[in-house]
């Protein structure tokens, strides 16, 4: 399922306020707050970042150090089609490297940027499960095996022509 049938609350402070003030009472609550966020509006904003420091009374390096451990993690909203491309071992030894190369290539965008339309993200990731074809990616929660900077932009086009 693509990201364009997800739909967001637009952020705004307020409504992240309201979403993170009930974490202040629970034990750990700085990666539950973030969770929720991001489920709520697509993604972690930079003033959410200030909001559940402030709640979980914590600082916003700790909030921050959190947010982006986590690859997950979005500071950006999502683009409507969200390509990974596997970079780990198993997936290296078999061309990986090149696939993210050619991936980038062919859409028009660097790892872990948004194309120029916003409608596509490349994001690296370390495992997709899929090793024994290797190099791995997954296109809009599509798993491809053996995939290649072709097949990947193929797929996208098609994504984007059932999304018009």
């Amino acid at each position: 399922m693509g990201n364009s049938t997800t739909k967001f609350q637009p952020f705004s402070k307020e409504a992240a306020l309201n979403l993170i003030a009930p974490f202040a009472r629970v034990e750990g609550p700085v990666l539950l707050a973030l969770q929720a966020t991001q489920k709520e509006f697509g993604y972690v904003d930079r003033d959410a970042v200030e909001v559940i420091a402030e709640v979980c009374n914590v600082s916003i390096a700790e909030v921050h150090g959190v947010l982006t451990y986590y690859s997950d993690f979005r500071t950006i909203p999502a683009a409507k089609i969200e390509v990974k491309v596997c970079v780990a071992e198993a997936c290296q030894s078999v061309g990986s490297r090149k696939l993210v190369a050619d991936a980038s290539a062919a859409l028009n965008t660097k790892m872990h940027s948004q194309s120029m339309d916003e409608s596509v993200q490349l994001n690296q990731v370390f495992c997709l499960g899929n090793c024994a074809l290797g190099p791995a990616a997954m296109v809009d929660e599509k798993l491809v095996g053996r995939a290649t900077g072709e097949k990947i932009a193929e797929i996208v086009s098609q994504i984007k022509k059932e999304y018009a």
